[in-house]
C-alpha cells in the first residue's frame, strides 16, 4: 500500500503527504488539521519571534497529539547591512510617496538563522520532526538537535546540495524543484535559471542519496503525488494547495488571486526579501523587474519593502507566494483536502497498475 513505508512508519503517520512550512501562512490550526487527517503538520518558525514560536507549539498541541514538524531558516548572518540596498531604496521612494508612507526605511535584519534560542526551542518541545531550509545549523547545533530525537529533513535544489546533506546526517532530503512556491532552498552556489524543475531533478537525487527523498514543487493533486512516488520518492511536501484552506492565514485578496490563477501566473524574484522566491506576478514584481541585483542581503531587504508591500490590501503590491500549480489549487478544509489527495492517489496508482 503506497501510504505506509518506512518514512511513514518513522514518523507516525497514515499518508507521507507533509505539510510545507509556509512562514506567515501555515498556522497551528492548519497544521493540526492535517496532522490530525494523517499527514505531518508542519509550522514555518523561521521568521517567528521566540514567544511568537512558543504560542504556537503550544496551540497546535492543544489540538492534535500526533507528529509535528518544525522548520527554521539557515540563512547566512548578513552582518552589517548599513549602506546596503541604497539603490532599491532610491527606486522605491516613488512609491512610497504617492502612498504617504514617508521615507523608505534603511535595511535590518528582522531575524536571523537557526541558533541557540531555536535550538532551545527544539530541546523542550521536542517535535517529531525538525526541518531547514537554506541548508542546515553549525555543526554542534546540528548534533544536538538530532540528540533531542527529532527526525532532520532540509531541502536541497541541486544533486550537489543533497549529497552535501546526506553528508551531514540528516534523515531525509526535500527535493524542491524550481515550481516550488515560497523561498528556493538553495545554500550552495548556483543560478535560478538552470535550476532543474522537480520531475527531472527527483528521480536524480533519489539515485545519488540513500536517505529518503521527499518531492516538493508543483505537486497538488493525486496525480502529481503518484508521479513523485513513482521517481523515487518516500513522500511529497505539498505548500501552495494548502493556501486555500479556511485554516491558512492568507488574505483574501491572495486567496481571490490563487482561485484564477493560471499555469504562467507566477515568477521567481529577490525583490521582495533578497533571496529568490516564487510568487504570483503582479504591478511591483513587473515594475521593478530590472532591479533584481539592486536588493539588500535576506533578510535585510525586507524591512525595505515591508511598509510598502505588507500594510496594505493592494494586489498590485501584496507579496503573494505561490507554486506553478496553484491553479490545481482548491478551497476546503485541510483535512479534507488530505483526505482528498490520499483518495486521488490511491486511484491514480491503481489504474496505472
Amino acid at each position: 500500500m503506497w501510504s505506509r513505508n518506512t518514512l511513514t512508519d518513522r514518523l507516525g503517520l497514515d499518508c507521507p503527504i507533509i505539510l510545507a512550512p509556509m512562514a506567515g501562512a501555515t498556522t497551528p490550526e492548519l497544521a493540526a488539521a492535517v496532522s490530525n487527517a494523517g499527514g505531518l503538520g508542519s509550522l514555518g518558525l523561521g521568521t517567528s519571534a521566540r514567544d511568537a514560536a512558543e504560542q504556537q507549539i503550544a496551540t497546535f498541541r492543544a489540538l492534535s497529539n500526533r507528529s509535528l514538524n518544525i522548520n527554521f531558516f539557515c540563512h547566512p548572518h548578513p552582518g552589517d547591512v548599513s549602506g546596503t540596498g541604497e539603490a532599491m531604496r532610491a527606486r522605491l521612494q516613488l512609491y512610497y510617496t504617492a502612498k504617504g508612507l514617508g521615507d523608505v526605511p534603511v535595511p535590518r535584519a528582522p531575524y536571523g538563522p537557526f541558533g541557540p534560542e531555536q535550538l532551545d526551542l527544539v530541546l523542550r518541545h521536542r517535535p517529531r520532526v525538525v526541518s531547514f531550509h537554506f541548508g542546515l545549523p553549525q555543526p554542534e547545533l546540528l548534533r544536538q538537535v538530532k540528540a533531542s530525537g527529532a527526525f532532520v529533513m532540509s531541502s536541497a535544489t541541486t544533486v550537489a546540495e543533497a549529497r552535501w546533506l546526506e553528508a551531514q546526517g540528516v534523515h531525509a532530503v526535500i527535493a524542491q524543484g524550481l515550481e516550488a512556491g515560497g523561498h528556493r532552498g538553495t545554500f550552495l552556489e548556483a543560478d535560478p535559471s538552470t535550476q532543474a524543475g522537480l520531475f527531472a531533478l527527483l528521480p536524480q537525487i533519489a539515485s545519488a542519496v540513500r536517505v529518503r527523498v521527499v518531492a516538493a514543487g508543483g505537486i497538488a493533486d493525486g496525480r502529481g503525488i503518484a508521479a513523485a512516488l513513482m521517481l523515487g520518492a518516500s513522500g511529497v511536501q505539498i505548500g501552495t494547495a494548502f493556501l486555500r484552506c479556511p485554516e491558512a492565514a492568507v488574505h483574501p485578496v491572495h486567496r481571490a488571486a490563487l482561485a484564477t490563477a493560471r499555469d504562467d501566473a507566477t515568477c521567481l524574484t529577490c525583490l521582495v526579501s533578497g533571496k529568490p522566491a516564487r510568487m504570483l506576478r503582479n504591478r511591483f514584481i513587473d515594475e521593478l523587474s530590472d532591479a533584481e541585483g539592486l536588493t539588500a542581503p535576506f533578510p535585510a531587504q525586507l524591512a525595505i519593502t515591508g511598509p510598502l508591500l505588507r500594510g496594505h490590501a493592494d494586489p498590485d503590491f501584496l507579496p503573494m507566494l505561490a507554486g506553478q500549480a496553484a491553479a490545481l489549487s482548491r478551497e476546503m478544509a485541510a483535512g479534507d483536502l488530505v483526505r482528498m489527495l490520499a483518495a486521488a492517489t490511491t486511484e491514480c496508482l491503481s489504474e496505472a497498475g
